[in-house]
């Protein structure tokens, strides 16, 4: 009776048009005052410690950097370089595409920056050079969701401040997943644009553009090898690409000017203003769900009824599609993650190989109505309307799914370049989480990352 009555409660606000904030604020302060024996500064004790995290830090840094890099002159020149590379293959420009929003995407660690970033330079060029509106409008809208996978992603690293998960070791699993996504989309687009005219392959405009975008191509590279060969921390990571953007945008190349720096970081704080108080209200409400020992019946559910690894990755990546068409791709992983993972340990599922399985179904929802985040940028950004939006992306949906998969059932994939794997025997994890559910019970301040 007591989850009807929430339900109702939510659904009631959702029809209410309330956002995301306020309906976790009401659904956080009824379970306190009305179900649980906590006190209401309980709330605000566990929303201070999920937002006094350092990582939160890395969050705001690279979402400034890949729009410096947006505004500035990177993004344009690293596309120059995917083009003369590009050119002789069949469909040659929508291979750029996709290429320089996989390549973006190890930059920004966004989605909508790596869409605006790319879909506003190639989309008129694609559709200049004879590529189909469907084929254009499709492959930037769904290339841009490479940002979520493809290291460094702001949603692995909220998933790891949720779940007490190694940031390091995410931004390694979601590598290969990440290239594996962008082959599927590049082979589609080879195969699609197969009979459109080539054009043949320039070395010395291969290596003009190569020489004025060599800075651009040089971020990942710093980036992500600080990252893996362990010099950097996702903070310090995200703070070194800021300050490697800025000089390059103000000092070599100077196309760049103060005051839309100063537009850039006013936009930037906005955007984070709106996603703290999601992170610390998740962190209260998961919290308060273990307290009151919500995961413990869940598991025992799970344990009583779904007795096959194979059904519970099949139900998981359904349910997980059915929340991404309905909810922020960040909500839903500070809200889900923590419930999920307890439940995940019973069937042998790695913690990091949950995290890109999360991850890649609320990515294809960024893509599916009625929310479908990447399609309402697309449609503003490219001013086109939602409904054509929505059908181009239909076969890179399908190429997508196919993918994820692949990586539900193949885990290597994900753990391959992860250090030291987590697998375990099924039965083995089974007996131990009642022990580890007990131990959240006893010490709650340890769910929050200090």
């Amino acid at each position: 009776m007591t989850s009807i009555y929430l339900l109702g409660l939510v659904l009631l606000l959702l029809a209410l048009r309330q956002n995301i904030i306020t309906i976790l604020v009401v659904l956080v302060s009824t379970i306190i005052l009305v179900y649980s024996e906590e006190r209401l500064y309980f709330m605000t004790e566990h929303m201070w410690r999920a937002l006094n995290n350092e990582v939160l830090l890395s969050i705001p840094l690279f979402i400034l950097c890949g729009s410096i890099m947006t505004n500035g002159a990177m993004s344009s020149r690293l596309i120059n370089v995917m083009r003369a590379a590009t050119c002789a293959w069949p469909g040659g420009l929508g291979a750029a595409c996709i290429l320089s929003c996989a390549f973006f995407a190890a930059i920004s660690g966004s989605s909508m920056v790596t869409l605006l970033a790319v879909g506003t330079i190639l989309y008129p060029a694609l559709r200049k050079e004879g590529y189909s509106q469907q084929y254009s409008l499709g492959a930037i809208t769904s290339a841009g969701t490479l940002g979520v996978i493809i290291p460094p992603s702001i949603p692995l690293i909220i998933y790891g401040i949720s779940t007490q998960t190694s940031i390091t070791d995410l931004f390694l699993a979601g590598l290969i997943p990440g290239l594996l996504l962008t082959a599927a989309l590049l082979g589609y687009s080879l195969v699609k644009n197969r009979k459109l005219p080539r054009y043949p392959f320039k070395p010395r405009e291969f290596f003009i553009a190569l020489k004025d975008g060599i800075w651009s191509l040089l971020m990942p590279v710093i980036l992500l090898g600080g990252i893996y060969s362990g010099h950097f921390t996702a903070t310090e990571s995200a703070a070194v690409a800021l300050c490697y953007a800025l000089v390059i945008e103000l000092l070599v190349y100077r196309e760049m000017k103060l005051p839309q720096l100063k537009k850039m970081v006013i936009d930037t704080s906005q955007l984070v203003g709106t996603l703290a108080p999601i992170i610390a209200i998740a962190m209260c409400l998961n919290d308060l769900l273990v307290v009151e020992q919500a995961p413990q019946l869940l598991s025992d559910w799970m344990k009583a009824n779904i007795d096959s690894q194979v059904y519970f990755i099949l139900g998981l990546n359904a349910v997980l599609l059915i929340v991404g068409t309905l909810m922020d791709i960040n909500a839903a992983i500070l809200i889900l993650a923590p419930i999920i993972l307890p439940l995940a340990r019973i069937y042998g599922i790695d913690p990091i190989h949950l995290g890109i399985i999360m991850v890649i179904n609320l990515e294809i929802g960024l893509l599916t109505p009625p929310v479908g985040f990447n399609l309402v940028v697309a449609m503003t950004a490219l001013k086109e309307k939602f409904s054509d939006v929505a059908r181009s992306v239909v076969p890179f949906v399908g190429m997508m799914l196919v993918v994820l998969m692949i990586i539900s059932f193949v885990p290597e994939l994900s753990l391959m370049l992860v250090g030291e794997q987590i697998m375990q025997d099924p039965a083995s994890i089974m007996m131990d989480l009642d022990d580890f559910l007990i131990w959240q019970q006893e010490n709650p301040d340890s769910l929050i990352m200090e």
